[in-house]
């Protein structure tokens, strides 16, 4: 099925666990020590680099681009080392969580008290994911080398939902 976030955020509740979605839209990357920061500059009272209302994370840190191309390798990374600061994420308005493995029970809940929804990439596959961005924009933490924050296009990204807004989670099954 194909879907744009843009229709998502209207209705996050369309997508149901065990779900196959072909997703279109802006996902920012961000991973473990781009969360931290994150976290820091929301407890510091500092504004974040990005919107954090309605949008999709992706826990990737891309590699370069060779020349011509748009990206480097994109594949991701194991979601549990975010959990320790997705509820604080979610609570600020992220909706959309993509990467691979399973969460922790708070981080089900979580998804489950600010109606997100977590969606996983098949892991192993980095460079059939990088041929669906079709523009990346670096925008925050160049210091990090890939663990900055990209900005990234997609067009019809495969993913599966994971754990819908209910709660529904496909690790449970």
């Amino acid at each position: 099925m194909k879907i744009n976030l843009l229709d998502l955020v209207l209705n996050p509740k369309m997508l149901k666990a065990g779900q196959r979605i072909l997703l279109s839209g802006t996902v920012y990357t961000a991973r473990d020590a781009a969360h931290k920061r994150i976290i820091d500059m929301l407890d510091s009272g500092i504004a974040v680099p990005f919107n954090l209302k309605n949008v999709a994370i992706y826990y990737c840190g891309p590699s370069p681009a060779k020349p011509g191309a748009v990206i480097g390798a994109c594949g991701p990374t194991t979601s549990s080392r975010m959990d320790i600061f997705t509820p604080r994420i979610l609570k600020e308005g992220v909706k959309f969580l993509i990467g691979k493995g399973g969460r922790s029970e708070s981080v089900v809940n979580s998804i489950k008290e600010n109606s997100a929804v977590y969606l996983v990439a098949t892991g192993g596959v980095a460079a059939l994911l990088s041929k669906t961005v079709k523009k990346a924009d670096l925008i925050a933490f160049e210091d990090l080398g890939p663990e900055a924050i990209y900005k990234l296009e997609v067009e019809g990204m495969p993913l599966i939902v994971a754990i819908d807004s209910d709660g529904g989670n496909v690790f449970k099954l």
